[in-house]
């Protein structure tokens, strides 16, 4: 292993230290022995496949010394100071930060997910080298991936699919990015996969001929100058076909860029003249042409793009990039990486990677991991469009942005005072989606109020809607909490969660200590939108159910307070086994005829009823448990009163259309009334007569066939 590792050393080119290289090796083969990969092999092999990858990328000796390290502290006996000591302080925090990367004890998989990520990106702003031995520690094990359980195949490619592959895009890594996607959705749709790859090997013979016939023409015509270019070709790379086809609905004969060669030659003004060359050489096809030099991807990534059809009459992809662009395309930061004591100092490379700090700033405040995903997502991995100021400044901006994405990329306060927007001129609403090549023009005013709250969702960056929230989180204090608090209180009940004003901070306190947040905090985000209810409401409901569904007797309290309906209800309940027994319904759930029931010996008070479902029922202690007792409905007949909440398109007649499908059904009414909220819809509720849970399951249903209802659902009685 020793021989290939220094085999693919010496073929870069790069001045090592081969002696401390293979003192590290000596160091993690002994560590290592008797330890096996899945495969059988020696698990030394996995260090040294890990360093000839960042061989490859053009890494330096204090990376290829921690790439062979880098598993030693964490799954044999040597310790981070044995390596500080052997190796130094660069070599050792190397270690500690890719060990780190995999130490993340939080329960759940998205906890667990979003505090990678951050740990990744922290660990980038330090030092970029950590992350690149994390890629190559991911390439090599996805590339043995055969040798896992089918559920492990999935798992690693799905998580490959969904981080490490973004994160080799936005560093400008193409050739890892490639890669790492192709071998992940092997796993994740072989049938997709399968296809592809033989619909390829069918047009090879087709492939081969269309290269090297263009190879010919370009070089008749280019070389004659005396000017030496380089000329390659390649196939489309298998998940951008699988994406065109399975994700574009699109058959594989409709791929156009399917084909590609790639011009390479000295300086920018060579790749235009060569561009002329191959549009007069070829018929270029309208609306395929891009200019990636002039305004380059935010991963970096600079070069002419034309499709263009020739005398075959299939379409080609032409590519043109100076040598630099080509190294840059290739390994991305790798190629750019200049270090002051081995850690990103004032460089070329750490200018290109204030995204990273910038990006971390950005997320700071975010709670929720589904919104930092998204987030991930649209930044890293979303196709881009290039825009104009009126001054002609470029702006990127990623594909589906709109006039407030663009407004808080200049500055925050033109984001915060922005009155209107123009496109070409023309006025345009604030939900326009921009296209490459649009000049942009907002309109700010002093007498501005601020952004609206349903700007976040319109937005389509991270950054616009962190700096919407800023503002609201600055400026509207008393009104998100006051917000919040009217909001939180309406889905408690919406959920059947019935606490008193002095119980909420104990059912809170939890969420509180978790988020280190004091409760006014805790009401300002989601009055700001910096924490959705929708999110926590499963956790509240946990403590809900902790308050109160292993005291169930809790509800002996509350017998005197039933409502004369519900004990008459209760008269129509046998509970087996027991005769004679007082029964009343529980509050907590509310049963009606037609539910599954269960009933409870309370200490006192008789069997109290819940539904079969009831959280406090599930949730109950093994000792508690004992008490439950089968129960039934005896008659089902008899009316009875529930109240329904409906939410509907705040529009005139509504209310008329409700109230009249139920008088055709002949439901009596006790109350009806309807408000709007803060969404601009209306919620109506209503009490009215049913029959049985069946004949309120119909009013239900009929309800919500209503032109303009969104939702039809019974509230707590």
């Amino acid at each position: 292993m020793l021989e290939i590792l220094m085999k693919a050393l010496r073929a870069n080119g790069i001045k090592y230290d081969f002696e401390k290289i293979e003192r590290a090796y000596r160091l993690a083969e002994e560590a290592h022995k008797g330890q096996k990969r899945e495969s059988g092999d020696d698990y030394i092999s996995h260090p040294v496949n890990v360093a000839v990858i960042l061989s490859e990328y053009g890494s330096d000796t204090e990376a290829i010394v921690a790439a062979l390290l880098h598993d030693t502290v964490e799954d044999t006996d040597v310790a981070l100071s044995e390596l500080k000591k052997s190796f130094g302080r660069e070599v050792a925090e190397l270690v500690d930060g890719v060990t780190k990367l995999g130490k993340i004890p939080y329960s759940s998989k998205e906890e667990q997910q979003i505090e990678t990520l951050r740990k990744m990106f922290l660990a980038m702003a330090k030092d970029i080298r950590v992350i690149l031995i994390k890629l190559a520690d991911r390439l090599h094990n996805v590339r043995t991936l055969q040798y896992r359980s089918p559920e492990k195949q999935r798992s690693v490619a799905l998580e490959t699919m969904e981080v490490y592959a973004p994160l080799a895009h936005r560093l400008g890594m193409q050739r890892m990015k490639h890669e790492l996607e192709d071998l992940s959705i092997k796993y994740l749709d072989n049938y997709g996969y399968n296809h592809i790859v033989e619909q390829m090997a069918n047009c090879k013979e087709i492939g081969n001929n269309l290269f090297s016939s263009v190879k010919r023409q370009i070089r008749n015509r280019l070389e004659i100058g005396g000017k030496t270019i380089h000329i390659e070709s390649r196939v489309k790379h298998i998940y951008s076909i699988y994406r065109k086809m399975y994700m574009g609905n699109k058959d594989f004969s409709e791929i156009y860029d399917l084909y590609a060669i790639r011009i390479i030659v000295d300086t920018v003004t060579d790749c235009y003249n060569v561009l002329g060359v191959i549009h007069d050489l070829f018929k270029p096809i309208p609306g395929r042409f891009k200019d990636y030099i002039s305004t380059p991807k935010q991963n970096m990534y600079q070069s002419l793009h034309t499709t263009v059809i020739g005398k075959e009459g299939i379409p080609l992809e032409v590519q043109i990039r100076t040598w630099d662009m080509h190294n840059t395309a290739e390994l991305g930061i790798a190629a750019h990486w200049k270090y002051k004591s081995g850690i990103f100092g004032k460089s070329d490379a750490d200018a290109k990677l204030g995204w990273v700090r910038e990006f971390l700033e950005i997320q700071k405040d975010s709670t929720e991991p589904e919104e930092f995903f998204r987030t991930f997502k649209i930044d890293f991995f979303a196709d881009e469009v290039f825009v104009f100021t009126p001054s002609g400044d470029v702006i990127t901006l990623p594909l589906g942005a709109t006039p407030i994405d663009f407004a808080y990329r200049i500055h925050s306060d033109i984001g915060n005072k922005m009155v209107s927007a123009r496109v070409g001129g023309k006025p345009v609403e604030f939900s326009f989606q921009l296209s490459n090549g649009d000049i942009v023009e907002i309109t700010t005013s002093a007498a501005s109020s601020g952004p609206k709250r349903d700007w976040l969702k319109i937005a389509k960056t991270s950054e616009a809607r962190t700096k919407i929230r800023q503002w609201f989180k600055r400026e509207c204090r008393e009104e998100n909490i006051k917000t919040a608090k009217e909001e939180l209180d309406k889905e408690l009940r919406r959920n059947g969660i019935f606490v008193k004003d002095n119980e909420k901070i104990i059912l809170y306190t939890p969420i509180l200590e978790k988020m280190n947040l004091s409760l006014d905090e805790f009401y300002n985000s989601i009055g700001y939108g910096g924490l959705y209810i929708s999110k926590i409401m499963p956790r509240l409901k946990d403590e809900y159910n902790k308050l109160r569904g292993s005291e169930l007797e809790a509800e002996e309290l509350t017998v005197a307070s039933q409502t004369k309906q519900s004990k008459k209800l209760a008269q129509n309940i046998v509970v087996e086994g027991v005769s004679d027994c007082l029964t009343r319904l529980a509050k907590c759930c509310s049963p009606l005829p037609g539910d599954d029931i269960v009933g409870f010996i309370t200490r006192g008070y008789g069997v109290s009823i819940h539904k079969a479902d009831c959280p406090n029922v599930i949730n109950c202690s093994d000792d508690t448990a004992e008490r439950l007792v089968r129960a039934r409905w005896d008659s089902e007949k008899g009316d009875f009163t529930v109240n329904i909440a409906i939410i509907g398109e705040n529009r005139i007649g509504l209310m008329a259309d409700i109230s009249s499908q139920l008088a055709a059904m002949r439901i009596n009414i006790h109350n009806l009334s309807a408000r709007e909220q803060k969404d601009g819809s209306t919620l109506t509720l209503l009490t009215i007569d049913v029959n049985s849970a069946e004949h309120l399951q119909l009013i239900l249903n009929k309800l919500s066939r209503i032109s303009g209802v969104y939702s039809v659902e019974r509230s707590g009685n």
